[in-house]
């Protein structure tokens, strides 16, 4: 009984640390750590949009690096879209904060690589907004309803001026906007990136299979009085039929983007 409840030799659980080569830790590099320092600088706050980082002379100074090690770790945050580097100017770095785009567009080769459709993309719209429109309605918060309704008006306004490609935009906008607004900002960057997405897919979509002006406005004014009737039922705080009609909506939005799933566009 003792002997089976011996604890291994740490020898056993790492093997012979003799062998060499064998379970070796990763040091990390000068430039990952400094890349790191100052990536958390600008995730922070300290450092803002458009913010200059330091000349180079000044960080060389500061982290008692090489130059080498420097500019590796400046590449490594100019690829993650956090700096641009502009040859030749007397300035340093430009600072950007993180982009939903940059992580759209990282989401997208993701979900190739899992061969994961566009038409489950859509469907995933409906685990998410009709929570969102329920608790709108649950709340009927005055000052949201006022801007829906303005965003409704806007689209209104495009649709009859016949601008398609950003009533197609503004579309997708106002599922986000729908999101924004309920205040949950998790869910409201999940939409974002999914937005980004299906709002690249639609436009593309449009240009394989082209609709004449007339269809694409009256498509589009179908959507729009749709958003008029949800804000209304949000407004009157109807709960019930606010998730109803949005998740009816969804449904009938979903069947006409992805009605024909070989002929749509690849995500790219």
């Amino acid at each position: 009984m003792a002997e089976k409840n011996r604890k291994p030799h740490i020898s056993q659980i790492f093997g012979n640390a003799s062998v060499k080569g064998q379970d070796k830790v990763r040091v990390p590099k000068v430039a990952d750590i400094v890349a790191d320092q100052i990536r958390s600088r600008i995730i922070n706050g300290d450092l803002k949009e458009g913010d200059h980082l330091p000349s180079e002379a000044l960080l060389l100074e500061r982290f008692g690096i090489s130059r080498p090690t420097l500019r590796e770790a400046l590449r490594v945050l100019e690829t993650e879209k956090l700096i641009s580097v502009s040859r030749g100017s007397r300035n340093g770095a430009i600072v950007h904060s993180p982009k939903i785009d940059v992580v759209g567009r990282y989401m997208t080769y993701v979900l190739r690589n899992n061969e994961i459709s566009i038409d489950d993309i859509y469907e995933a719209r409906l685990a998410i907004e009709p929570f969102a429109v329920r608790r709108l309605a649950e709340k009927q918060p005055r000052e949201i309803v006022g801007r829906l309704r303005e965003e409704a008006k806007r689209l209104e306004t495009l649709n009859d001026e016949e601008r398609h490609e950003e009533v197609t935009i503004g579309l997708t906008e106002f599922h986000r906007v729908l999101v924004e607004v309920g205040g949950n900002k998790t869910l409201n960057l999940l939409v974002e990136l999914l937005n980004d997405i299906m709002r690249v897919h639609q436009l593309e979509h449009i240009s394989l299979r082209p609709f004449t002006s007339s269809e694409q406005k009256k498509r589009s004014q179908i959507g729009i009085k749709s958003f008029y009737r949800l804000i209304e039922y949000i407004a009157q705080g109807d709960v019930e039929s606010a998730e109803n009609h949005w998740r009816l909506h969804l449904e009938k939005t979903n069947k006409i983007w992805v009605s024909d799933p070989k002929a749509l566009p690849p995500l790219r």
